[in-house]
């Protein structure tokens, strides 16, 4: 939770990110994300963090 996952993808130049990111800022987000080329974004709900 304190950083996000990167994973490397068959695609050299390519990588998966995830990461948790508040609700009341996705909104603003995905759409800044989409503007700077990102692709594949998915979105789901968190049901519970297990610390």
């Amino acid at each position: 939770l304190r950083r996000p996952t990167v994973s490397h993808l068959s695609e050299s130049d390519w990588v998966a990110v995830e990461t948790v990111i508040d609700e009341t800022v996705v909104r603003d987000i995905i759409p800044e994300l989409k503007r700077l080329g990102a692709e594949g974004i998915i979105e789901y709900p968190l049901n519970k963090i297990v610390p």
